[in-house]
């Protein structure tokens, strides 16, 4: 029910929100005709008044030239359609390409880059985060806290543009541009986790802290287990809740921030149709993006919900809805 009512309601607001943006998917330096202006918005329904376009586009009515409803103002509607069985219409700039045609070209693309930055924010993240935490108050923990501040606080393609001359130029090591071998991956997909991976350091530092103080751990280190076996049997699983409540939203945004890192290293992923579509007024091409992450949120953040049960058995979901 939640899911369906944030959904509707990202969908109402982006919509006439973008409407209401000057200028349309049309304009350019060079004016069109008015009568092949006048033409283009009737193909696409664009001189319809907006709530009907809303509901064209959604499918609770799909308008179209022909339907069942007689003649008036509903004339040509047919229950069901639109986004509602996954259509998303074509697009408004890539005439010869629909939304879902974008989508399904250039998510996957955005989605392996998303992956490979990923597993590096967590291996660099976690690894960085124990460490920090079983040397706490040493030269050690400082200089990843350092790290990770530096992390945090500088862009990611501050963080490109310097990799990119170390690793590109000065140490030609790495590709620049292109895409498709695992060495094409490396550099952006490391550029893209490394603010993430900052993130989690910190979070996974204090997770372990807060664990490793409880009585439970020292019950373990009474018993004599190896300090190796109490931090990865015992503690880790409690420290890494904070790092699972933060991983959802941390991959929606890892793939809705990607657009930097895929200009930079000419990736043509879902990122660069996102922020092109705003600025062409490509209004069922943004609309679909934007439907598409808001599920994407959604659905990690349930699955966040249901990895604390594995971590954590005193969480019991039931009783917290």
């Amino acid at each position: 029910m939640w899911f369906a009512i944030t959904l509707t309601v990202v969908m109402g607001v982006s919509f006439f929100l973008m409407k209401n943006v000057k200028g349309g998917p049309f304009d350019s330096e060079r004016a069109l005709e008015p009568a092949i202006e006048a033409n283009l918005n009737a193909r696409y329904h664009l001189d319809w008044p907006l709530w009907r376009q809303f509901l064209h586009y959604t499918g609770p009515l799909n308008l179209d030239e022909k339907g069942w409803f007689g003649e008036g103002e509903l004339a040509g509607s047919q229950p069901l359609g639109g986004v509602l069985t996954g259509d998303f219409g074509p697009s408004f700039r890539y005439r010869d390409f629909t939304v879902n045609d974008i989508i399904g070209q250039s998510l996957p693309i955005s989605a392996l880059l998303g992956t490979v930055a990923m597993m590096w924010a967590l291996a660099l993240g976690v690894s960085t985060g124990i460490a920090s935490a079983l040397r706490r108050g040493s030269g050690v923990d400082l200089a990843l806290r350092l790290a990770a501040t530096g992390g945090i606080a500088l862009p990611n393609f501050v963080i490109a543009g310097f990799l990119i001359i170390a690793f590109v130029f000065l140490v030609p090591l790495l590709p620049v541009a292109g895409w498709g071998s695992l060495r094409e991956m490396l550099l952006p997909g490391f550029c893209l986790g490394l603010v993430y991976a900052a993130y989690i350091s910190r979070l996974t530092r204090t997770g372990m802290l807060e664990v490793l103080s409880q009585d439970h751990i020292r019950t373990a280190y009474a018993k004599g287990l190896a300090p190796r076996t109490v931090v990865m049997r015992h503690a880790l699983k409690g420290g890494l809740l904070p790092v699972v409540s933060y991983l959802g939203p941390a991959t929606a945004g890892i793939l809705t921030g990607s657009l930097v890192i895929e200009r930079l290293f000419f990736i043509p992923g879902l990122g660069l149709h996102f922020v092109n579509s705003a600025s062409n007024r490509d209004y069922t091409l943004a609309m679909g993006v934007t439907i598409l992450y808001t599920v994407l949120v959604y659905t990690l953040n349930t699955v966040v919900d249901l990895a604390y049960t594995l971590l954590d058995p005193r969480i019991d979901l039931a009783e917290e809805a």
